[in-house]
């Protein structure tokens, strides 16, 4: 793990831990290494039975802004692309199969990567100002999983995934895709709350809940609609305009590619 991208915290009364991604100069932006210490963190807790309930932060003005947008080359064949997007699926997947109960607190913006990452969380609270989203759509991209339609009705989900829109955490509570708003400055307060509560409850009557729920999901088609999700995002981003936009991002700036990207939407998206 490393102390740099990711911080844990263990409670001193009640057996969970905070876990807060910790790249706030870059909005949380999820890299490899911050994926890769964030699972080994979760699968560390599953086995420690002394963590009965996690909360996932983030530092600073976001819960994550999705994945990291710069540095890195995008421009990649269909496989490249799979492979690429199984990885990620892989590690949010730990985070929705663990067997213990984990919560989003959400703190600002959750877009993208980073919304799935909060809807693979069993449970969400949220700042009443916070932003959620998949704004990708916008430059012909998707989410590295399918995690909304199996979190809020199919309504909503066609309407984010379709515009790129994002809400505000109270929108967010009433279409479900948090359990509950709060202001801000109680935002971990309530979840540490709600973490206190689940960890006195008897480790595996939650432990056997989850896993019969998770099965609910399986036998409707979960991992099957992930995988599809995999191949025809994959399959996006190899094509020409997938390509286009992939290729603009060696190009520009993060700051002007995004200018670029949201110019056609400045209309629409004034309040």
């Amino acid at each position: 793990m490393s102390e740099q991208t990711v911080i844990v915290k263990r409670d001193e009364k009640d057996a969970f831990i905070t876990v807060t991604l910790n790249r706030p100069d870059k909005m949380n932006a999820m890299n490899a290494e911050l994926g890769d210490a964030l699972d080994k963190i979760i699968r560390d807790a599953s086995n420690d039975p002394q963590v009965k309930a996690i909360i996932i932060t983030g530092a600073g003005r976001a819960f994550s802004a999705g994945y990291d947008l710069e540095g890195e080359d995008f421009e990649m064949d269909v496989e490249g692309w799979r492979d690429d997007m199984t990885a990620n699926c892989d590690r949010l997947r730990t985070i929705w199969q663990a067997p213990i109960p984990i919560i989003a607190a959400v703190n600002g913006y959750a877009l993208a990567g980073g919304l799935e990452l909060m809807m693979c969380c069993d449970l969400a609270i949220a700042s009443e100002d916070a932003l959620l989203g998949e704004p990708e759509v916008r430059h012909a991209s998707g989410p590295p999983s399918l995690m909304m339609p199996w979190t809020v009705p199919m309504r909503h989900t066609r309407m984010l995934m379709y515009t790129g829109d994002l809400i505000d955490g109270r929108e967010a509570e009433r279409i479900h895709m948090v359990n509950k708003t709060v202001p801000a400055d109680q935002l971990m307060l309530e979840a540490e709350k709600l973490a206190r509560k689940l960890s006195r409850v008897p480790h595996p009557a939650i432990k056997f809940a989850k896993a019969s729920l998770n099965h609910q999901q399986e036998s409707a088609g979960f991992t099957s609609s992930w995988k599809y999700n995999v191949e025809t995002t994959a399959s996006l981003h190899a094509g020409k305009e997938g390509s286009y936009w992939m290729r603009m991002l060696k190009e520009k700036t993060l700051k002007e590619f995004l200018a670029q990207r949201d110019a056609p939407f400045k209309e629409f998206d004034k309040k």
